[in-house]
């Protein structure tokens, strides 16, 4: 496919449709059952995910955690600047950090905190900025003072403290651990203790693994996407106890289930077929720019749990290259159609589609 097939990835949708803020309690959000193999579709609620998976089977989780990336500092004439730290991109290491910013900037400005910290602009590439920070405190400290959850666009957020902490919480999975994002995986966001306690009882184990989510999952497709066949780039973690229970399910032809897209892209990375054609995963920490689009034939996960996502997006195209795999009857923009007319909520804090 190529950049004009996206036009077929388009909908129409209500804006009343777009939640604003997450429901409570987190697993109260509704559940859009599609079984491929039988065509037909269930509307459920995500407390009763267990009933819809078979027993055994194995859920990838992303354990990142979103960090509150958007700051507010000073310039040096007192004028405000806003700065957009892309923890995603740090790397162990490096002694600068790459941001955006929102007005002009240059190499040797000073950009403060109300502290009297500041990041020192080093230099500039293409729309980057590289700033080093000077403070007592680490930048995660610093973020966590100073910084705001970085949510998108369509979502309200308040500006008093109050706000901000609660949105710290909500914005996150109950099992984010490790790494930096500037995204919530927001298909984990359903997640709560009974859910888990369920899936436990049905004998489902899960596995965690890391993707950083960066800007670059809300970027529109380019030419140079499908030219190329690499999306962004986002840095990937899978241990080798993740990648051995994971090797162990295939084996023993238990479901893995991927819990979002950013599992999914990250499960692709690291599987490969032996020489029997049994699949495998590796052990790996690294960079990944894999673009899944259709057509494309996974070799990683048997189900896939996703929200509602913005038209016109890889995310779309990943799921869409899932159901085509599955040999599903009907696309994606159907399904999002039927889920529309259900008046189901997309996006961010939406509620949440199982392909199985």
């Amino acid at each position: 496919m190529d950049l004009s097939d996206l036009e077929s990835y388009d909908y129409k949708l209500p804006e009343e449709l777009i939640r604003k803020r997450g429901v409570e309690p987190r697993d109260s959000a509704r559940l859009f059952v599609y079984d491929t193999a039988e065509n037909l579709v269930v509307h459920d609620t995500f407390a009763n995910l267990s009933d819809h998976l078979p027993k055994g089977s194995l859920l990838v989780l992303n354990e990142t955690r979103v960090v509150p990336a958007r700051l507010v500092l000073r310039k040096e004439t007192g004028g405000k600047i806003e700065v957009f730290v892309l923890a995603n991109e740090i790397r162990n290491g490096e002694d600068t950090v790459p941001v955006l910013v929102d007005r002009k900037c240059v190499p040797g400005m000073r950009l403060s905190f109300p502290d009297g910290s500041y990041f020192e602009v080093v230099s500039q590439r293409e729309n980057r900025f590289f700033v080093r920070p000077v403070s007592e405190m680490a930048l995660g400290e610093l973020l966590d003072r100073y910084g705001s959850t970085p949510i998108p666009h369509y979502l309200e957020n308040g500006n008093e403290a109050d706000e901000e902490m609660a949105l710290r919480s909500r914005y996150q999975t109950v099992f984010a651990n490790a790494g930096a994002s500037v995204a919530a995986p927001t298909a984990s966001l359903h997640f709560t203790e009974k859910v888990f306690d369920r899936l436990r009882e049905k004998g489902a184990g899960a596995v965690r693994i890391g993707l950083d989510v960066g800007l670059g999952t809300f970027s529109p497709l380019r030419r140079e996407h499908f030219e190329t066949g690499r999306l962004h780039r986002e840095h990937v973690t899978v241990s080798a106890e993740a990648a051995t229970r994971l090797s162990e399910a295939k084996r023993k032809g238990n479901a893995i289930v991927a819990v979002g897209t950013t599992a999914l892209r990250t499960l692709e990375t690291v599987v490969q077929t032996d020489e029997s054609g049994v699949a495998r995963f590796a052990a790996y920490e690294g960079e990944t720019d894999i673009f899944i689009r259709p057509p494309y034939v996974f070799l990683s996960a048997d189900m896939l749990i996703t929200n509602f996502h913005l038209p016109k997006s890889s995310l779309m195209l990943l799921v869409e290259a899932f159901l085509r795999d599955k040999g599903a009857d009907r696309s994606l923009v159907s399904l999002y159609e039927e889920a529309i007319r259900e008046s189901y909520s997309f996006y961010s804090f939406g509620d949440s589609m199982l392909i199985r």
